[in-house]
């Protein structure tokens, strides 16, 4: 199967229903050693780059605990990884949303069927009923946030109430891109797990295993190489033509605090109106340069310039979220995110 396709055409695995992780042994580790310890924290904040397999890893973890209830049991003892059967019950069950130890706090859809911006307080409020019942499973009982980062305020709030106080046999896995912007209260009461953006190779192996995309594609060796250790950013720049539109916005960034409105309008063209690879793309290409910029600011102490741009990231991100959600025009999005970009930069 060839690697240029469409989004529609490329058909991609849920982490849920991904078996196998690639390039995180070390984090596997740590989280394998703790819970055979048996004094395992209860709160695991598993924060990187978007796309490097974070959720794929906190999947593998609920698999594992709700498969090895015991963590004397030898079974536990001599395992090497948190590999579980994709045959065995339990796999099947968190494949198909199914099973009862296992809730996942994710953005769901308003009354109108749109996928909401934030997860909202009354989907977080879950986790009290979820802790609170004993008739569904018996032994440990998982949550997974995906993301963390997309928590409105209230709904933060409501999740620091029950980590405050975690029930026995409670295990959260706080999936995070941004883990410095987590409210400082939730990160006090978690165990950091940072994962680092993927070798050239693992990106390869993990996006053909998520995909019916070969692994000797070469198509997809273009676009793990340009994806910066990111599986997520590298399907995204298989679809179409979405590596040249990056290459196009990372152009016009170089460009800043000048804008070219005749190149913005062609820009705006390109995106189209309903590609959600094309947005994809080009909001992947701001989020590179824009931690970039931050990165360069934070060690040159340059403090203002510094709260300005992560400002402006925060608006960038709800309003594209806000553009595929509700599938409005993209060449506004274009206009108003170099709008933002050349007054931060100035």
């Amino acid at each position: 199967m060839s690697a240029r396709k469409t989004e529609q055409e490329i058909a991609v695995r849920h982490p849920r229903e991904t078996p196998d992780l690639f390039g995180h042994r070390e984090a596997e580790t740590a989280l394998l050693n703790a819970y055979r310890s048996g004094r395992i924290p209860h709160a695991w904040l598993i924060g990187g780059a978007q796309g490097i397999g974070k959720a794929t890893l906190a999947y593998r973890m609920a698999r594992f605990v709700l498969t090895h209830r015991s963590p004397q049991a030898a079974s536990v003892q001599r395992a090497e990884t948190l590999a579980v059967d994709p045959s065995d019950s339990v796999a099947r069950q968190i494949a198909a949303c199914a099973h009862g130890g296992l809730l996942v706090l994710e953005r769901g859809l308003n009354d109108r069927g749109v996928l909401r911006t934030v997860i909202t307080v009354d989907e977080t409020r879950e986790t009290i009923s979820f802790f609170g019942s004993t008739a569904a499973v018996d032994g440990w009982r998982v949550c997974i946030v995906d993301t963390v980062d997309e928590l409105n305020p209230n709904a933060a709030n409501a999740l620091l109430k029950i980590l405050e106080e975690p029930p026995q046999q409670s295990l959260f896995l706080l999936v995070s891109h941004a883990p410095s912007r987590v409210l400082p209260t939730i990160l006090s009461r978690c165990r950091k797990l940072p994962l680092r953006p993927l070798a050239v190779d693992d990106v390869v192996r993990a996006a053909a295993g998520a995909t019916e995309i070969a692994s000797d594609d070469p198509a997809l060796a273009e676009a793990a190489a340009a994806s910066e250790g990111s599986v997520g950013r590298a399907l995204n720049l298989l679809g179409g033509d979405a590596l040249k539109l990056q290459q196009r916005t990372a152009a016009l960034l170089a460009t800043l605090p000048r804008v070219d409105p005749r190149e913005l309008h062609a820009l705006g063209d390109a995106l189209g109106t309903s590609d959600r690879v094309a947005l994809a793309a080009f909001i992947d290409g701001i989020d590179r340069w824009i931690s970039e910029k931050l990165r360069v600011d934070d060690a040159n102490a340059n403090l203002p310039r510094l709260a300005r741009l992560a400002e402006v990231w925060e608006k960038i991100v709800r309003a594209a979220r806000d553009t595929e959600s509700y599938n409005l025009e993209r060449k506004p999005l274009v206009f108003s995110v170099f709008s933002m970009l050349a007054e931060a930069t100035r």
